[in-house]
């Protein structure tokens, strides 16, 4: 790529986020503390603070950050040491199960957990039938606690993410380093709080931050479980009063803030940490075996947690195959028909052909952008790269419930993006939206590619008269292809899943991507929980066909992608 072509490039990204990340954050800032007469105030987030339920929803909603990322980290860090440590009885396959949480979006995997722990579900059934409970005794198991429900669907559907970052960290500490403290006699539990833990602190602030925000501004699993009292929710319902009250505003500007503090905070302590290590091939690094009783903890250890974690999937799996689950520990029928439906239903049709096109159109913006801007970021030497390879990433670390509603706030009638409303069709809009927030995985996948891409090849071509363009068009992109595929493959599968985006600027049945088609399903009366559940498995086997393929292809590089 020439100087100039470069500048471009370095300048035609500026101006896409600068258009569609910046902006709709300003329009935020800008409802939530400037007045009618364009002075600003802090009056709105004062009378926020003092607003007891809206302060509750804030409150709420960092504790539910707190706990799921607690929970996730409990889950997360001890399956990672033992599959990065030992060897153990079905290591290859349970290590593979541990990434099939995230083929489900953590709301839909709720409509099943609902279905088995509500007041007629299969747990109460199987405590009658077992005797422990008299015939007709029922009991709201998430009722009883509808914020431990909604920590722990969060919990056991994002923990993979912290465990690819753990995995991969683990994978880079050089083992002279714990070798050394066992000579010194630090072994076992105090080693690793004392050695391996800050060698692994910045891969664990990765993931944490991501299931950090995610949890924090989580709208969909609330919204199953109705439970209204978080912020994510609050900002919802508030969106028919968007041109008339500034309190939409405030609360997610408080959230934007609250997001980006905790992020900055976690950066500053343990992000900018580095230990120099030597390579790993200093030492014996590899897994070793265990005692056959501590083999079979292991063992035990991943497929509890994967069997737990899967309950939600499973789930889901029976409510869409049957036709009426109620007080009974399984379907009492078995039925395909949910499935035919779900695919010939007026509302779903029409959702899965638009999720096509809108993640289709996004996922190649996000390729063209991605290698562009991987290429500036790793090849050139212009000024200002640095600060492009830090806006690319933030969408990682802003919510995507902040984004959304930015971009709802800034195509309002009378603003310069009103040709843009979302409430006449919010296609463009959708689109942008994915490819904004999917873009980095993109980034992340080009750049590594260039950077295991020596760059003599291209060297060698342009002194042989190939053109810089000409020149990546046909040896680098080729070399970089495998990486491209992967980033490809994420940005797709989870724009075609994207739930704070879709269901906050899709308001037009006619333009419903899949989430939100699964969504208003879930709350139709009869025969609605079942269809949803029947196009959230379409969903799932889609998105666990794509994550199956991009994790063939990086492997333990995967966790970089959700690294902010």
């Amino acid at each position: 790529m020439s100087r100039n072509l470069a500048r471009t490039v370095l300048l035609a990204a500026l101006l896409f986020f600068g258009a569609f990340f910046l902006w709709p954050i300003a329009q935020i800032l800008r409802g939530g503390f400037v007045d009618a007469d364009g002075r600003c105030t802090f009056a709105y987030v004062a009378a926020l603070v003092r607003d007891p339920l809206y302060l509750q929803g804030l409150g709420n909603s960092f504790l539910l950050a707190l706990t799921s990322t607690g929970l996730a980290m409990l889950l997360a860090v001890p399956l990672a040491v033992a599959a990065d440590r030992y060897r153990f009885p079905g290591k290859d396959l349970l290590s593979s199960f541990v990434l099939v949480p995230m083929v489900l979006p953590p709301f839909v995997g709720a409509i099943g957990l609902r279905q088995m722990l509500g007041e007629y579900g299969a747990l109460n059934s199987l405590l009658i039938q077992m005797g422990l409970r008299p015939a007709g005794w029922t009991f709201d198991w998430l009722g009883a606690n509808q914020f431990l429900g909604v920590a722990v669907v969060n919990a056991f559907s994002l923990y993979p993410i912290i465990y690819l970052n753990a995995l991969a960290a683990l994978a880079n500490v050089d083992p002279a380093m714990e070798e050394a403290a066992a000579n010194l006699g630090c072994v076992g539990w105090r080693r690793f709080r004392r050695i391996t833990l800050p060698l692994i602190r910045p891969g664990l602030f990765a993931g944490g931050t991501i299931v950090f925000i995610w949890s924090f501004t989580d709208l969909g699993v609330p919204l199953i479980f109705d439970y209204g009292r978080v912020a994510a929710v609050q900002i919802f319902n508030g969106l028919q009063d968007l041109g008339g009250s500034p309190f939409p505003f405030a609360v997610v500007a408080v959230m934007l803030g609250a997001s980006v503090a905790v992020y900055a905070l976690g950066k500053g302590l343990f992000g900018r940490q580095a230990h120099g290590m030597m390579a790993r091939a200093s030492s014996g690094g590899s897994a070793r075996s265990l005692p056959a009783g501590r083999a079979w903890r292991c063992t035990a250890l991943f497929a509890g947690v994967t069997l737990v974690a899967l309950l939600p999937h499973l789930g889901v799996v029976l409510v869409a195959f049957s036709d009426d689950w109620y007080a009974s520990v399984l379907p009492r029928h078995l039925t395909l028909g949910n499935f035919r439906l779900a695919l010939g239903h007026d509302l779903t049709v029409p959702a899965i052909a638009n999720s096509l096109r809108y993640a289709s159109l996004a996922t190649l913006l996000d390729v063209a952008l991605g290698v562009a801007l991987a290429h500036v970021i790793v090849r050139s030497r212009l000024a200002g790269r640095e600060l492009v390879d830090f806006l690319v990433m933030l969408p990682l670390a802003v919510p995507g419930l902040v984004l959304a509603f930015g971009y709802l706030a800034m195509s309002q009638p009378g603003r310069f993006f009103s040709f843009l409303n979302p409430v006449q069709n919010p296609t463009v809009l959708l689109i942008i939206a994915y490819a904004v927030r999917r873009l980095p995985y993109v980034v992340r996948a080009a750049a590594a590619g260039f950077q295991q891409t020596s760059v003599t090849l291209e060297e060698a071509a342009q002194n042989l008269g190939c053109p810089p363009l000409r020149t990546t068009w046909r040896i680098t992109l080729p070399l970089i292809s495998a990486n491209l595929i992967a980033g490809g493959l994420l940005a797709f599968a989870y724009a075609m899943l994207e739930v704070s985006d879709s269901l906050i600027l899709a308001q037009k049945q006619a333009f419903y991507p899949i989430t939100k088609a699964i969504y208003e399903l879930f709350q139709l009366l009869g025969d609605g929980q079942y269809l949803a559940s029947a196009l959230g498995v379409w969903a799932m086997v889609f998105l666990g066909v794509l994550i199956a393929g991009a994790t063939v292809i990086l492997g333990r590089k995967l966790g970089a992608l959700f690294r902010v």
